[in-house]
């Protein structure tokens, strides 16, 4: 009878925790999870000032009392680089779209590893091909001519600003920037410690974090209304200071995707090669180099590429679609065409497909491409900024969030008995 009494004794200070714990985290941020979807206990209780013993005070409050709890493991919103924000945040979209949603992404996925693999091997070959160029010249102390001339003109294009070029007649370029230092990802946070389980990543969960995201946070031509930043999206993507210095590096990841896949299509297209060999030729009349007529032709096609792909992100930014893969019917821009990159007035945006991606579904793309620690990081910083500036919780600090604890509790029993056990609770 003793034993049994014991018995239930301890499994009514057990329940007692359990349900003490369970009411504490109940009190999870309500803004945080109406407008993210993210379950998280503001540890500061409102004040901005982070104490252990707060969470400890809620426990004894909710039934916990005359019990001596210790905290042995505490996780923070920001832990390992923004994890447990990720895990929440695939467990959401998963919840939210399924399976089904995952087809035009994973679909296209090895499409869009392909583009990165030949953007990266645009930009070798264009570095490689004006370097040999400028040393042939340079070797017979000659140059090319300066008129009627578009590599002159693509070199000065590159060397200036890319967005005064692309942005379409009356966008309205946002001003708004924050502070950088005072971000998730820049300043110094709090460490969770102790060990608590979490679950292990599969393959798909990139993807349903990617879709979180497009899901979450504008971009400059779909904005969600009065945000810290107007051009989240871009701001993931290259995670700048200000909207537009967002949108430029934006646009220049945008235009050197456009480039190399412009560029490969411009290498199956024997009239348009034709075309660039003829040009190549006039060039190099009067130039005594041996090859250089070649070389020239091979700069003549990357030039072409690039500017191109100027007029792709000039329809991207204009809400027009843009297909990954030109072709004859596609293409938007003449080889003399690059004579008027220069006039912002006269580059005008192309005239789009239907079967094309948008300029989200671009972003989109790219960002599939970067770590995720890295944008758990920036959607953190955009997640603090909005809720401080937009939803009005000014002492909100992402990392005085609490996802999960492991309490420990030693609880006085009758004739000095004690019992000691162990309560966790983590959001998933």
């Amino acid at each position: 009878m003793e034993s049994a009494s014991i018995q239930i004794l301890k499994n009514e200070k057990r329940a007692d925790a359990g349900r003490a714990t369970e009411s504490v985290f109940a009190e999870y941020q309500k803004e945080l999870l109406e407008q993210y979807e993210v379950f998280a206990l503001e540890g500061t209780y409102e004040s901005g000032t982070m104490s252990e013993d707060a969470v400890l005070n809620r426990l004894s409050f909710y039934g916990a009392e005359n019990m001596q709890i210790t905290i042995e493991a505490v996780r923070y919103l920001t832990d390992e680089n923004g994890r447990p924000f990720y895990r929440q945040a695939v467990e959401y979209e998963k919840e939210k779209t399924g399976a089904a949603a995952l087809g035009d992404l994973t679909g296209n996925l090895p499409l869009w590893q392909d583009q990165e693999q030949q953007t990266e091997e645009y930009g070798k070959e264009n570095t490689e091909t004006s370097v040999e160029l400028e040393q042939m010249l340079q070797d017979e102390e000659q140059g090319l001519p300066q008129e009627d001339n578009p590599l002159e003109v693509v070199s000065q294009v590159r060397a200036g600003g890319l967005l005064n070029i692309v942005l379409p007649e009356g966008f309205d370029l946002s001003q708004k920037k924050i502070e950088l230092s005072d971000t998730v990802s820049h300043r110094s946070l709090k460490k969770g410690y102790g060990s608590l389980k979490a679950p292990e990543d599969s393959g798909a969960d990139a993807i349903f974090f990617n879709l979180y995201l497009a899901d979450k946070f504008g971009n400059a031509l779909e904005q969600r209304g009065d945000t810290a930043l107007a051009y989240e999206m871009e701001y993931l993507l290259s995670g700048k200071q200000d909207d537009a210095e967002n949108l430029e590096e934006s646009a220049k990841k945008l235009c050197a995707v456009r480039c190399a896949a412009n560029y490969a299509y411009l290498l199956t297209d024997t009239t348009k090669q034709a075309e660039a060999e003829v040009l190549a030729g006039t060039l190099c009349t009067l130039l005594t180099v041996p090859g250089i007529t070649a070389v020239v032709k091979h700069a003549l096609l990357l030039a072409w590429a690039y500017g191109e792909a100027i007029v792709d992100v000039r329809t991207l930014l204009a809400g027009k679609k843009v297909p990954l893969v030109k072709t004859a019917g596609t293409w938007q821009i003449s080889l003399t065409g690059l004579m008027n990159l220069k006039d912002t007035v006269s580059v005008q945006e192309g005239t789009g497909t239907d079967a094309g991606f948008s300029y989200g579904q671009y972003l989109q793309a790219l960002l599939l491409m970067r770590g995720k620690e890295e944008l758990s990081m920036r959607a953190l910083d955009l997640v603090e900024q909005n809720m401080k500036t937009v939803y009005g919780q000014t002492y909100f600090l992402a990392d005085n969030c609490l996802t999960g604890t492991l309490f420990r509790i030693i609880c006085p029993m009758r004739r000095g008995i004690q019992y000691e056990f162990e309560t966790v609770y983590q959001y998933h």
